[in-house]
């Protein structure tokens, strides 16, 4: 079994590899171009939309409110990797890794704007009157038939990868917060992990079983709160060392041309490194290309795929331009980051405690860690559970909602680092008939956007 898991981690490795980085990052180019860099030019517009009237339900048609929507979709992508992922690539790639970031993130928008407004365009009402859309739908009714294959290959690994990704990772992450919040130590972790899994599975039962109105609702509530939460914290930290920002910022650009300096365990950083570990991050945090938000997008109440795909968007730059942003600058400007050998986790805990007065550095990313982890829980749920759907129709949907609760208890007591390096691979599976579909229907996203201009 243990020569299986290497073997499976070895294809992990490949997939997420140069190839498929180089893949998202030409993706995201390619749509800017095209798009005339909506992402810029229509950044206002997106805040604007996804925060005001338009961001309420202006059509009779879908289940929740563009709002909502977005709020699903946020859910579902702010998580641990916005706090341990970020950590991560810092922590490998040195600070020139947030540059990158940054990158992934701009090109990102277009891509996440894209992904919306087809899944908007091509969803379809199911037999109970509801809006069902994503990968799946537009690569069979945009692309064709002919090419149904590759939707079914999207659903396959979307409804699989989701118990890695959205589920026992996630589980895994807030047994362990909780674990040390409460400061157990020897059998009182079994314990801890086994109360937590079944709280966790209990609560997320709760929101689920009530499908996408019930998980919309909730995410509407907890989204906001988190980000604040969190983004306070950041905040906090940043404007205490406000004269190191000017050097961070500097710091930041400079090695994600130069690599690190040699300084700390950063000795031989290169700028490939960076790059590579800020693509890689920074795709994972904000998912733009998996495909995935757009499953959330396509039930929002709009009757205009360019003016969901402009609030979309905006779920890459919060994730990534405000939150990534902040966790990152937050490790440079207190020194952190030099620690070199410091896992992930023990690198950002490091930055809250230098940052914030007393005890509450552990205390606040413990907070946002259980409360992200827990968020993304529910929006990939929903995911998973229109990917199952659109492979087996509505009777498999209690089954599948069955199997996330009790995935949620293996993930919460250690879980199987077999079945996550599997979701793993299956995650970076998805992204390619997603990728696929958006080059071969950038031309309807460029045609329906300028439509929505004329209009």
């Amino acid at each position: 079994m243990t020569a299986f898991n290497d073997l499976i981690s070895n294809v992990s490795n490949i997939v997420w590899g140069p190839p498929m980085l180089a893949l998202i990052v030409l993706t995201g180019v390619f749509l800017t171009v095209r798009l005339r860099v909506i992402q810029l030019l229509r950044l206002g517009t997106g805040l604007r939309f996804a925060f005001g009237r338009k961001g309420r339900a202006n059509a009779r048609q879908g289940d929740i409110s563009p709002f909502q929507a977005l709020m699903t979709a946020l859910a579902a992508t702010i998580g641990t990797g916005n706090i341990v992922g970020v950590a991560t690539a810092v922590s490998i790639g040195g600070p020139g890794a947030l540059f990158w970031m940054w990158v992934i993130a701009f090109l990102g928008m277009a891509t996440k704007y894209s992904e919306a407004l087809l899944a908007v365009k091509y969803r379809i009402i199911d037999s109970q009157g509801r809006m069902n859309g994503g990968p799946m739908y537009y690569i069979e009714r945009g692309m064709g038939a002919k090419w149904k294959p590759l939707a079914v290959a999207f659903a396959v690994f979307g409804a699989v990868a989701a118990f890695g990704i959205g589920n026992m990772v996630q589980a895994n992450a807030v047994a362990g917060n909780i674990v040390a919040l409460v400061g157990a130590e020897g059998a009182a972790v079994s314990t801890t992990n086994w109360v937590t899994g079944f709280g966790l599975a209990g609560l997320t039962a709760l929101v689920i079983l009530g499908g996408i109105k019930s998980i919309a609702r909730t995410a509407a509530v907890l989204v906001p709160f988190m980000a604040i939460f969190y983004v306070i914290g950041c905040l906090y930290i940043i404007l205490r060392f406000a004269g190191e920002i000017p050097a961070a910022l500097s710091l930041i650009i400079r090695d994600g041309f130069n690599g690190s300096a040699a300084a700390g365990g950063f000795a031989g950083s290169s700028m490939i490194l960076a790059m590579r570990m800020g693509v890689a991050r920074g795709v994972f945090s904000n998912e733009s290309g998996l495909g995935s938000a757009s499953i959330a997008a396509a039930a929002a109440q709009t009757d205009q795929p360019a003016e969901q795909g402009l609030i979309s968007m905006m779920g890459t730059f919060i994730d990534s331009i405000v939150v990534c942003s902040l966790t990152g600058l937050a490790l440079v400007v207190t020194g952190v980051w030099t620690g070199g050998g410091a896992a992930a986790a023990a690198m950002t805990q490091a930055a809250f405690s230098h940052g914030l007065p007393g005890q509450s550095g552990g205390i606040v990313v413990g907070i946002a860690v259980i409360t992200f982890a827990y968020s993304t829980v529910i929006g990939w749920s929903y995911y998973g559970e229109r990917c199952c759907e659109y492979l087996f129709g509505r009777r498999a949907i209690p089954f599948y909602r069955g199997l996330w609760i009790l995935a949620i208890m293996v993930g919460a007591v250690g879980g199987l680092r077999l079945i996550w390096n599997i979701a793993d691979v299956l995650n970076a599976l998805m992204a390619l008939p997603n990728l696929i579909a958006l080059i071969a229907l950038s031309g309807v996203v460029v045609a329906e956007t300028r439509a929505y201009g004329r209009r």
